[in-house]
């Protein structure tokens, strides 16, 4: 006989799981027991939300579901906001909860609560197991779910009588694990197709802008062939850079206001249009552009109401058709936009360089971003989050590699850079993972730098310490100094590396000591004194009167 808690272990394995995120707790500490016996890695953080993060990286790292667990009560409460985090960037994760016994339910038992309910609204969907055997079935269901069409977290939940309940294993079916590549990938129409081929041929200034999309759909190789058989320059959300590499010659970033606001059309690929990219409306766009969307979701197309065409569709499918409706004809049709927008990055892109390396002290932060990007391996992964260093670094640092650049997403979620850095060391452990965070919302989740520490995941950390929250030259934001924490100091009494740094000459040397540290298998953090002065200059994106 097995009980439940050691079926679902066993799924996990067959499934394919090889890492999961967690803090050890009942219910659940058979399942992360067993899971480990048959040799799936528990990475054990030091806050649940931390647990949904590195999943969340690890899941985006990766290309499947992440996954993570948590204790029943106050332990899967903890992660809510980790999972609304995730359903707002679609991030496929399997997150899974234990919970007080169904056969006490509404007796007040210990830890009693409706977890199911609590967590609808932050998922794509949600279930509670009632039967051990049926484990195995409900854990492929879920997977299925998290992936299909547009990916996003899902939930489990498992009341503690049914993780004990007793079953023989000769009643409990075990699906085929789930294989990816099987995925539906439906094609765009002939009619549609000929409509946006027409479309490209009467423009005079088109843009493609896509998203996280693109990766979930293995389409980066062909939305780079696309844009270079068409011509077409391109733009990214902040979660799709790198789907092509951004020293690209179609890829004009100090550009970036004068192509959406000079756009005739635009092709949006894979992202929804939000509150990030405007809503494709005016000012910020061409009120008279129009727009084409391709997505893999009906709900995302209904909701275009300004566009002239949207279509369902895959998009390594679709983009593989696009290519064949691009023409050497198509691409000299452009020229003249591309000249445009050239003279325009050299212009700009010119002047950033000149400030970017900016002597004075204390520190900009445009002149760590700097330092950061040129010690920084190309194909390094690299976690932004905090609020100046956030913007400072999306202007300053490029990315080259799909899927290796992970920032406060969506949501806007402070404390999110810690977690995801462990969660992307664990994925890709042979490659340079780099933190750069704000210092206030390091503090959030500051100790999962003793989870980098245990669990021998050697990263890199760079602080910029401007002494609270936000730069504040009036001194006038409630709440909003926090003092020079010495990180450095506690990253040390963690076992890491750690460096404080005050002039700008001594970031780099900083930086190779650091990097030295990792080489050795500690992690490591650099703990820079910026200007609390230093805003940096972003389209806003709240309403908010501050």
């Amino acid at each position: 006989m097995n009980n439940g808690g050691t079926i679902l272990a066993q799924a996990i394995k067959k499934q394919g799981f090889d890492t999961f995120f967690y803090i050890m707790g009942a219910p659940m500490m058979q399942v992360e027991k067993v899971c480990m016996q048959l040799g799936v890695r528990g990475i054990d953080v030091r806050h649940e939300q931390a647990a949904v993060m590195a999943a969340h990286a690890y899941a985006r790292l990766r290309g499947r579901p992440g996954l993570c667990m948590a204790a029943s009560g106050p332990g899967t409460t903890n992660m809510i906001t980790g999972v609304a985090h995730a359903w707002a960037d679609c991030i496929p994760l399997v997150v899974l909860g234990g919970s007080s016994p169904l056969d006490i339910s509404h007796r007040g038992a210990f830890q009693e609560i409706d977890q199911l309910k609590m967590m609808e609204p932050c998922v794509k969907w949600s279930a509670r197991v009632h039967h051990a055997s049926r484990m195995p079935e409900m854990l492929d269901m879920a997977i299925r779910m998290a992936m299909s069409g547009k990916p996003g977290p899902v939930y489990l939940d498992l009341p503690a009588d049914v993780l004990l309940e007793e079953v023989d294993p000769e009643n409990v079916w075990f699906p085929e694990s789930f294989q990816f590549e099987q995925r539906s990938r439906p094609a765009i129409p002939e009619q549609e197709l000929r409509r946006i081929s027409e479309m490209l041929e009467g423009a005079e200034r088109p843009v493609v802008l896509s998203g996280s999309g693109i990766g979930w759909a293995e389409a980066n190789a062909e939305i780079q062939a696309f844009v270079e058989a068409a011509g077409i320059p391109f733009y990214t959300t902040p979660q799709g850079r790198g789907c092509i590499p951004e020293d690209h010659e179609l890829c004009f970033p100090s550009a970036r206001a004068t192509a959406f606001r000079e756009a005739d059309l635009i092709l949006v690929l894979g992202t929804r249009l939000n509150y990030i990219v405007g809503h494709a409306a005016p000012p910020r766009f061409n009120a008279a552009a129009k727009i084409v969307r391709i997505d893999i979701d009906p709900a995302e197309i209904a909701m275009s109401q300004r566009a002239e065409l949207g279509v369902v569709a895959d998009l390594q499918t679709g983009l593989r058709q696009l290519v064949n409706v691009a023409s050497p004809a198509l691409r000299e049709r452009f020229s003249a936009w591309r000249a445009h927008l050239t003279s325009v990055e050299q212009q700009k892109s010119a002047r950033q360089e000149t400030q970017i390396r900016n002597p004075a002290t204390p520190i900009h932060p445009a002149r760590l971003c700097y330092e950061v990007r040129e010690f920084m391996d190309r194909d390094a992964i690299l976690c932004v989050d905090g609020q100046e260093i956030l913007t400072f670094g999306r202007q300053i640092i490029p990315s080259f590699v799909p899927n290796h650049r992970i920032n406060s997403g969506a949501f806007g979620t402070m404390g999110v850079g810690m977690p995801f850095g462990v969660g992307a060391k664990a994925a890709c452990p042979d490659k340079q993972v780099i933190v750069l965070h704000g210092d206030g919302s390091f503090g959030m989740n500051a100790m999962e730098f003793d989870t980098a520490v245990r669990h021998n995941l050697p990263l890199l950390v760079v602080i910029s310490l401007n002494g609270g929250w936000t730069a504040d030259p009036e001194r006038v934001k409630p709440g909003r100094d926090l003092g020079y924490t010495r990180f450095d100091q506690v990253a040390i009494a963690l076992g890491g590396h750690g460096e404080f740094v005050e002039s700008p000459e001594e970031i780099r040397p900083a930086l190779e000591r650091a990097a030295e540290a990792v080489r050795a298998g500690r992690p490591a953090l650099v703990n820079v004194v910026t200007d609390a002065n230093a805003q940096s200059s972003s389209v806003s994106f709240t309403r908010y009167v501050t």
